[in-house]
């Protein structure tokens, strides 16, 4: 599969409907706001939500959450020590930077794609891997309302506790919300860590289906939808046109006072001189 050799630049619309897309742990893991009241999921749950729809395809990924691993390996200092490549060199003298670089980039898809830093405690090598796949965090399109309900756990957590059974506590969910993010994936990154046309197109399908397998008491199956998912290639490596003028061609406005659901929007695309968009319905 050959490198990537054309710039790409992405939008992904989606839709949130009494959920939390993205809690916030340093505010009561409220929806993540902005001062301006607009929501935001980060581009590090984004990542991770990409991270998770390639490891469902099958593909190799270095930075597994806990609770879908699917190797074993108890750290990411364990996982990269179970190659036998890197393991060689982290045992070498005069240690090959390039070469550790190389490997893992080739090794797992998240690592060319995103970048990585391997830097552990007691290890000499610090290694940092600058991905060619860049995310913006996603901003909704109107400000939202945060709707917070009591919650009430009534159960023991421990025998014989002295304690009363009932617990209290907060639940927090967005009724709606339109959101959009934009990325790019860069060319010049690309070469450096092997990034092919191939990996271009897993990262274009797992943000399709961005949503599927992510359920959760936060964000129950159906309350978070990808609507459409626009993808631009360019004909070079640096393109015809800058990512933000490219980004800027997508326009998203309400067409109510107040929005309650993803059709009360009009989305216009405004195409750019030689430069094709493709649309993808999301799943």
């Amino acid at each position: 599969m050959t490198t990537l050799d054309h710039k790409i630049d992405f939008a992904v619309l989606l839709s949130v409907t009494q959920a939390n897309p993205n809690g916030d742990p340093l505010n009561g893991n409220r929806p993540r706001q902005n001062y301006d009241g607009h929501g935001e999921i980060s581009d590090v749950a984004l990542k991770r939500k990409i991270r998770n729809r390639l490891q469902d395809a099958g593909e190799a990924i270095f930075v597994q959450s806990d609770d879908r691993k699917t190797d074993g390996y108890k750290s990411l200092k364990e996982r990269a020590d179970a190659n036998p490549e890197l393991e060689k060199i982290l045992k070498t003298k005069n240690k090959d930077i390039v070469q550790f670089h190389d490997i893992a980039c080739e090794e797992w898809l998240d690592v060319r794609s995103f970048g990585q830093v391997f830097a552990f405690k007691g290890s000499e090598v610090s290694v940092g891997v600058r991905g060619p796949v860049s995310i913006h965090t996603a901003t909704s399109i109107d400000p939202i309302d945060i709707a917070s309900v009591q919650i009430t756990k009534s159960v023991n957590s421990v025998t014989g506790d002295k304690k009363g059974s009932d617990t209290m506590g907060m639940k927090h969910r967005v009724d709606f919300g339109t959101y959009v993010f934009y990325g790019s994936i860069n060319t010049q990154l690309a070469e450096k860590t092997g990034f092919t046309n191939g990996d271009a197109e897993k990262i274009k399908q797992a943000l399709v289906t961005l949503f599927e397998n992510d359920g959760s008491s936060a964000r129950p199956d159906g309350s978070m939808e990808v609507h459409n998912v626009y993808w631009w290639e360019h004909r070079s490596k640096l393109g015809q046109y800058s990512s933000a003028k490219v980004h800027r061609s997508l326009d998203i406005k309400p067409k109510v006072e107040d929005p309650k659901s993803f059709e009360d929007y009009s989305v216009e695309l405004h195409e750019l001189d030689n430069l094709k968009v493709e649309v993808l319905d999301g799943q």
